[in-house]
């Protein structure tokens, strides 16, 4: 048996979103007393919330979020415990190193700084702990298939190179995560499948992690 933790921010009518995204608009279409049953429209970006990015999003000849491989979003991954990193701290090549064992070909890679706990407010957006250059530019070469981050993106102001480096190499990025903190150990078997979006750069998923129950 398994314990389900979720590690996906909510998202809501108006859920904010970097000021250059998409806004969110989610109403009320049908309801049960005006029509039978309820239902909403959806106006949102691919890239709200927990969310993938597939190669398509940096790289105009790159993978279409429906063409990934599906086996990149499902699979044990790796718990990196940076929760000292605070607001505006880099994460450089420096840090990676003490956790080099763990980035291996086909790896899965979940960096925890609690900055997921800052949703929905405006801090989330701004000066969330960041990868440098060089560390994606190591990254890049260790052939992991995913990286996953409790922060909106990748870096403040170096991040079309940074989503490149990695891109490029089709590692999926896994964005705006939370509560990777509830994960009881260093490894749990993550799920954060994407929607089958035809020619999509990226897409909101549902990011959860299975771990074993503890028989206490």
């Amino acid at each position: 048996m398994f314990d389900i933790i979720d590690l996906s921010c909510e998202i809501y009518d108006q859920s904010p979103v970097f000021d250059s995204d998409p806004k969110t608009f989610f109403k009320k279409y049908h309801t049960i007393s005006s029509f039978g049953y309820n239902i909403m429209q959806l106006q949102m970006s691919s890239h709200i919330g927990t969310h993938v990015d597939a190669p398509y999003h940096f790289i105009e000849e790159g993978i279409e979020i429906e063409n990934v491989d599906l086996n990149k979003f499902i699979g044990k991954a790796s718990v990196l415990d940076f929760q000292h990193k605070k607001e505006g701290d880099y994460i450089g090549i420096d840090d990676l190193l003490k956790f080099k064992d763990k980035f291996i070909p086909g790896g899965k890679i979940l960096l925890r700084t609690d900055w997921g706990k800052h949703y929905p407010n405006e801090i989330f957006f701004k000066m969330f702990p960041q990868l440098t250059i060089d560390a994606a530019e190591w990254i890049a070469e260790t052939g992991i298939e995913l990286l996953g981050m409790e922060t909106p993106s990748l870096n403040t102001k170096d991040y079309t190179a940074i989503h490149r480096t990695l891109l490029e190499k089709e590692i999926v990025i896994l964005e705006g995560m939370t509560n990777i903190k509830a994960i009881p150990s260093d490894e749990a078997f993550l799920i954060a499948l994407p929607l089958k979006i035809r020619h999509g750069d990226g897409s909101p998923v549902r990011a959860v992690a299975l771990c074993e129950k503890l028989n206490i």
